[in-house]
């Protein structure tokens, strides 16, 4: 019972909600493709509903068994395009009409609507075909009017948008016809207007398009490839119709003669050739000669015999494996020619060996006959000598050539020739035989000697022994024998009264140079003379060189020390005031070295100093000066040892020793030469010392009186010592007149120097003499009455002027 209570209430249900679904079915159309949010219809307005009630009622709208595509606006009741509608997508199977189904529901109280929306088709897709590429193969014996189907192109659009037409592109053979099927769609097949001939074209390229109905109209396109089968509709055709071959008799077994090439434009077996010998070819000719079946080639299968058969005629045939084989045919001739197997022969008639290198131009040297036993060409015969040789062939009657000079000949370039006759015949291939014979050419005597230099510098040391060599001047001659043969001599030439024959010395055979004699550099410095070289030829050629001898310096001078003036061992004696100031020239070293530049460089140093802080030396200009005014702690007689060393190699060396001797004097006078020697420019400087005040006329006096006193003890002294003069302006004179110590000066000025004690310290004067005066400085002689305090009369130094006009 409760059971069928519970059917009946959900009877009644049922009943009374099909009361409230309207039964009535709204219909719409669109165009898919619609952009999102494009308006369909108004629901409100075409349902007749109240647009203020519809978020009351949750007006909803519900697909069936479709995607949400479309929705409903709740505040307008618009139905709008919620997402892209693609008609092809949705309705997949249906070819004519799409629908979307759709239930508009309503609550408070139910009610729903049955809408449809249709989706009308736009022509979105073009036509394609299912292969970008068709393939067809047709015979070549296909007739024409044959129709081959293609396969159709597909456009998922419908109505007028869908496949309409098809075109194919331009072709001499081939043309298209359009079909409509039961379903109503369109295709396409190809049909064969014109005949196939695949050595012509064996491939022809076609494009086929298919258009549809749309506006715009889209299509698509497809390529159609037709490959032409072959059929055997071509023979076998040779390179020519007749060949004509020439062949030497004696050609190897093997060898090929010819190679004979048939081609058939067929493809496949149908273009593939077997050559084979006709029923025409002699049975000789065929034992003869060997034909491939397969290339052609024909070879040499016996010994061919220029006298047992010249010519040899014979057929070849070509055949192809086609199924209905073809064939061609043609013509083989074979000459055999006569064999250049005789080769040429030569003789010498006449050769003339040696000659003089001076031999005339064209004198004739030999003569030559050439011979072949062959004929025709093979018996034809050409003589060649080698290229650039000085001679040429000169033909004399038949057969015959002479071989004459045709250039200058030079025994010094070419002693002698290998002249090789070639001779050669026609024939092909040609052959040749030769013979050498060989030249030889008399030197005579045409060249002169020659030195490898046209000027020879040799130095030579100083203090060289006797007899030494000096060096090698060896000239060549290319020439032989007598006229190669060479003898040196020393042109003769005086120096200062001397033959270079008393000086050197060549070895006459190889040219070897020695001194006779020692040399001194400070005496002689150079020697310029010729060296002669002569050939033993007839007549006698020579040359000569020029030979400068230099000598080379040797540090062999010891320095000599010429000031200050030592008449008595090496010690000199000089005085100097303990008031002396700090710079103050104590002395001044001079020493000379006769040696040339380099060895002649003087510098000097102290060997021995008493107080090293007392006094400095100059190494270059031999200044002793004080390094700081003397203390009453300083000792009173000082002594120092000077060194003067040259700048050889080993060093040489001089010494000097000066004892000072300090005084307790106001003033003290030098000399002091800073270039070269002058005159004596004498001043004097008192320093007075004045007493603070002038207050007393006594005192005035007194100081008067003393400082006359002073100057009358005080006496000019020379100085013991100059300075270094210049090396080019003081040279050293050794005669009769002149003592060894004296010094000439010839330019410039002598300075003397006199210190003063003053309160403004020393004062230096510096006076001239008259140009053109020469100043000669000497030591006084041993026994003059001159004297002084410091018993130093030795280095005391006399000055005398001597006026050059």
């Amino acid at each position: 019972m409760e059971v069928c209570k519970r059917y009946v209430l959900l009877t009644a249900l049922i009943f009374s909600l099909a009361d409230r679904v309207s039964t009535s079915v709204t219909h719409y159309s669109i165009p898919e493709e619609m952009k999102k949010g494009s308006v369909v219809a108004n629901l409100a307005n075409d349902l007749s509903l109240d647009l203020k009630t519809l978020n009351e009622r949750k007006m909803r709208l519900d697909i069936i068994a479709n995607k949400k595509y479309l929705d409903v606006n709740k505040e307008t009741g618009e139905l709008f395009v919620a997402e892209r509608i693609d008609r092809e997508n949705l309705c997949l199977k249906m070819l004519s009409s799409c629908y979307l189904k759709m239930e508009v529901i309503l609550e408070n109280p139910v009610r729903i609507f049955n809408i449809e929306v249709e989706i009308l088709d736009i022509n979105d897709n073009a036509p394609q075909f299912r292969r970008d590429v068709i393939h067809l193969d047709i015979s070549e014996s296909t007739p024409t009017g044959e129709r081959f189907s293609l396969s159709n192109a597909v456009d998922p659009d419908v109505g007028i948008n869908t496949v309409k037409t098809y075109h194919l592109s331009s072709s001499d053979h081939f043309t298209l016809e359009v079909q409509t099927g039961r379903d109503g769609s369109k295709l396409a097949d190809l049909i064969l207007t014109n005949a196939l001939d695949r050595e012509q074209q064996a491939v022809h390229h076609l494009i086929l398009s298919a258009v549809d109905g749309g506006t715009p109209a889209r299509s698509g396109t497809a390529s159609v490839i037709v490959q032409v089968l072959d059929t055997n509709d071509n023979a076998p055709v040779f390179d020519k119709p007749v060949y004509t071959i020439e062949t030497h008799e004696n050609t190897p077994i093997g060898s090929l003669v010819i190679d004979l090439n048939a081609t058939d434009s067929d493809s496949g077996s149908n273009s593939d050739v077997t050559y084979s010998y006709s029923l025409y070819t002699s049975e000789k000719a065929q034992q003869t000669f060997n034909l491939n079946p397969k290339t052609g080639e024909i070879t040499v299968k016996e010994v061919l015999n220029y006298e047992d058969y010249k010519i040899y005629d014979m057929e070849i045939i070509a055949t192809d494996n086609g199924v209905n084989s073809l064939s061609g045919q043609c013509t083989v001739k074979i000459i055999v020619e006569d064999m250049n197997d005789n080769h040429p022969e030569i003789s010498i008639k006449s050769f003339q060996s040696p000659v003089s290198e001076n031999i005339e131009v064209d004198t004739v040297i030999a003569v030559v006959s050439i011979s072949d036993q062959d004929s025709g060409h093979n018996g034809e015969v050409d003589l060649q000598i080698p290229r650039h040789m000085p001679f040429k062939l000169r033909q004399s009657s038949d057969n015959y050539y002479e071989l004459v000079v045709s250039e200058p000949l030079d025994r010094e370039k070419v002693p002698e020739y290998d002249i090789t006759f070639t001779v050669t015949d026609r024939g092909s291939p040609p052959l040749s035989d030769n013979e050498t014979m060989t030249l030889e050419l008399l030197d005579m005597n045409d060249n002169v000697p020659q030195f490898p230099q046209s000027f020879y510098t040799i130095r030579v040391m100083e203090n060289n022994a006797p007899g030494a060599l000096l060096g090698s001047l060896t000239a060549f001659d290319p020439d032989l024998h007598e006229n190669q043969y060479l003898v040196y001599f020393i042109l003769e030439k005086e120096v200062a009264n001397t033959s270079m024959s008393m000086l050197f010395s060549i070895n006459p055979e190889n040219g070897n140079l020695y001194a006779l004699k020692t040399f001194d550099y400070e005496i002689e410095k150079e020697f310029l003379f010729h060296i002669e070289a002569r050939d033993s030829g007839s007549p006698p050629l020579s040359s000569n060189v020029t030979v400068h001898i230099i000598i080379v310096d040797q540090n062999d001078n010891a320095p000599v020390i010429v000031s200050p003036w030592r008449a008595h061992g090496s010690v000199v004696e000089e005085k100097i005031p303990r008031s002396t100031d700090k710079g103050s020239l104590v002395a001044k070293v001079i020493a000379l070295d006769i040696d040339s530049v380099h060895n002649s460089r003087i510098t000097y140093q102290f060997l021995q100093v008493t107080d090293a802080t007392l006094f400095s030396l100059d190494q270059y200009n031999g200044e002793i000066r004080t390094m700081r005014m003397f203390s009453y702690r300083d000792p009173r007689h000082p002594q120092l040892v000077v060194v003067a060393k040259d700048n050889g190699q080993p060093s040489l060396s001089a010494t000097v020793t000066i004892k000072l001797s300090t005084v307790e004097t106001a003033v003290k006078a030098y000399s002091d030469m800073t270039e070269v020697p002058l005159e004596y420019d004498i001043f004097s400087d008192l320093n007075l010392y004045l007493v603070i005040g002038l207050g007393s006329v006594s005192f005035l006096l007194l100081i008067t009186i003393l400082v006359t006193i002073v100057l009358k003890c005080q006496k000019p002294k020379s100085s013991s010592k100059a300075p270094p003069p210049c090396r080019n302006s003081v040279l050293s004179e050794r005669n009769s007149t002149i003592a060894d110590s004296t010094l000439v000066s010839n330019d410039a000025y002598w300075y003397s120097m006199f210190l003063a004690e003053t309160r403004k310290g020393k004062l230096v004067v510096r006076q001239p003499l008259p140009k053109g005066s020469r100043y000669i400085v000497s030591s006084l002689p041993r026994g003059t009455g001159v004297s002084d305090t410091s018993d130093s009369a030795a280095s005391t130094l006399q000055v005398r002027v001597n006026t050059i006009t």
